[in-house]
């Protein structure tokens, strides 16, 4: 039986997961799999998770271990037969056990980034709703200012990007990360 490579990119926001993760993937051929990717999928499909889901980020909160875990554990057992490098997942603690006990990890990589850099990564960064296009108006802006390069479609800010929530949502990632990097 062959033996199949599993990974993980772990992160605070702005690190630069999935840029990293799609780059690893691709030289090593690897699939690579983004929580926010299924998320949306979720949402778009009309998932009983995907539902559940958009009724917590529609009112600004937190995806709950259960409802990620019900989202991401089904994809990856479709996935059984290939390599593939995750990002976004696991975030918790809770989650992380829930992928151990189906997968054992080969590499998890944690970036570790400085508050400077990623407070102005953030406070740069625009988001592409439907697809999760991420743009940086200091290193890699639209070709069109506010509008998304691929359907032209209006580019958004999170509430949670803007240097005033940064801190708080930096302080969250460093208490429920902590856990799963020690783990790992």
């Amino acid at each position: 039986m062959a033996k199949f490579f599993r990974a993980a990119v772990l992160g605070p926001p702005g690190s630069g997961k999935g840029t990293i993760c799609k780059r690893i993937a691709h030289s090593f051929g690897l699939q690579y799999l983004s929580s926010g990717h299924f998320l949306r999928e979720g949402i778009a499909a009309d998932t009983e998770a995907g539902v559940l889901a958009k009724s917590y980020i529609e009112r600004g909160m937190l995806v709950p271990d259960q409802v990620m875990t019900r989202l991401m554990l089904p994809k990856l057992e479709q996935l059984r037969n290939h390599s593939w490098l995750l990002d976004g997942f696991p975030r918790t603690l809770a989650q992380a056990q829930a992928l151990n006990n189906l997968y054992q990890m080969d590499l998890v990589i944690n970036l570790n980034i400085p508050y400077e850099t990623l407070k102005e990564r953030l406070s740069d960064r625009w988001i592409h709703p439907a697809s999760g296009r991420v743009y940086n108006m200091g290193f890699n802006p639209p070709q069109v200012q506010g509008k998304d390069d691929v359907t032209g479609e209006p580019l958004i800010q999170h509430d949670d990007d803007k240097p005033e929530a940064l801190m708080a949502r930096l302080r969250h990632y460093k208490e429920v990360a902590k856990p799963v990097i020690d783990l790992y």
